[in-house]
């Protein structure tokens, strides 16, 4: 498994472009972006578990319903979310990207992101599909990655490569997630591809197993967005022998994806809402996985924890206290925590309890930008990890004046 650059453009036959179209008032910022594949794809996506969809939701969820897609069209600075003609404008949003793209309006995936319930005209897209069609480039994964950003510092991109039946394969992904993150069977916007081979039911396996470990596991500040969806695409350009069942290619490519999703989950929650710090909580020793991660997600998911990262403050009582309201059956005089960084490791409970250790030298190690919250349960062999960021005034500021 190897890292490459090229995001969501790395597998073959992929495209992408993103450009400012007038729907965000800074014209610095892209705010369309458009991904497609040269070939038909096998397609496959989860989705918000909010009762309040984005209608894009339900539009893709009517498109992708056969398994196919060939393009996905995206719009930033509105999420189309409780608006009276959403569908309307979700579907126009297909079609004439569709006419643009000369597919057919059921092989786009369409996606919106930012305020709720703010009306949103199709005029600027439609007026911007041209050019915006015209510019589908092999490395244009960067400006479409910038054009699906809202209140996000960077753009989230990862690639690997790797080898199926002797023959070189490719997943790439781009995200979209600073903010109102806090996802059950999805999160955010993540558009992934790939060329490899597969049908489209193995590939809805594929993305729904992988999810559970690896973006549902995130938490910036407890809200669970409207607008949540991840998608795949798979054109099968790279020629491997076709995934029909589980078998070692799929092992093989459920790795890949792993590897992918995990780069993009460590991004988006080290970019949260004036975060200034990466929070990794990994948990071993767990009588079982789902008890694993119920310490994990609770954890991450404490804002007295956050706020005590932020401050660098080794309050291991915090991480204690979350365990105990997680509703996990665990025994809490078995449970070591550490703190681990760049700058080391230290021990700051034993079984449950306190244990000497340097102020000095633990917040050293909370001062980096990443930062490693372990805990051993000491009952099992199962674990998990969750990642989050700390809890900062940024974060307020920020969502203070978030529609005005």
């Amino acid at each position: 498994m190897k890292n490459i650059s090229g995001g969501v453009c790395a597998p073959k036959g992929f495209l992408a472009h993103g450009v400012h179209c007038g729907i965000r008032k800074n014209t610095s910022k892209n705010d369309l972006s458009l991904i497609m594949s040269e070939q038909p794809c096998s397609a496959a996506a989860v989705y918000t578990t909010n009762l309040v969809k984005g209608a894009p939701l339900t539009v893709t969820k009517a498109h992708i319903a056969d398994g196919c897609a060939q393009a996905v069209i995206c719009n930033s600075g509105n999420a189309n979310t409780c608006n009276a003609d959403g569908i309307e404008i979700a579907e126009a949003m297909s079609a004439l990207t569709a006419k643009e793209l000369d597919l057919k309006p059921d092989d786009i995936v369409v996606a919106s992101t930012g305020v709720i319930g703010q009306p949103l005209s199709v005029e600027p897209i439609a007026a911007a599909l041209p050019a915006l069609a015209a510019g589908l480039n092999p490395d244009g994964s960067h400006e479409a990655a910038l054009g699906i950003m809202t209140t996000d510092t960077i753009a989230k991109e990862v690639a690997v490569e790797f080898t199926l039946s002797g023959k070189a394969c490719r997943i790439g992904g781009i995200a979209k997630g600073s903010g109102m993150i806090h996802p059950n069977m999805a999160t955010m916007l993540v558009f992934l591809t790939t060329d490899v081979a597969i049908t489209p039911a193995m590939l809805q396996k594929a993305l729904s197993g992988d999810i559970q470990n690896t973006f549902n596991m995130i938490s910036i500040d407890g809200d669970t967005s409207t607008n949540d969806m991840v998608t795949l695409l798979a054109n099968g350009m790279a020629g491997n022998a076709e995934i029909t069942d589980d078998n070692e290619d799929f092992a093989i490519f459920m790795k890949a994806i792993n590897t992918v999703t995990v780069g993009l989950c460590r991004m988006i929650a080290g970019d949260g809402e004036g975060a200034t710090r990466l929070l990794e909580c990994c948990v071993s020793g767990a009588a079982d996985e789902a008890t694993a991660k119920t310490v994990a997600k609770s954890v991450i998911c404490s804002s007295l924890l956050k706020a005590a990262m932020f401050g660098a403050d080794a309050n291991w009582g915090r991480v204690l206290c979350a365990i105990g309201y997680s509703g996990a059956d665990v025994d809490v005089n078995k449970i070591d925590v550490s703190f681990q960084s760049a700058k080391g490791e230290i021990l700051v409970c034993k079984d449950g309890a306190g244990v000497d250790f340097s102020e000095e030298l633990a917040k050293e190690i909370l001062l980096e930008k990443e930062i490693e919250i372990l805990v051993s349960l000491n009952s099992g062999s199962a674990s998990a990890t969750a990642w989050g960021c700390d809890l900062t005034y940024d974060y307020v500021k920020i969502n203070g004046d978030y529609r005005t």
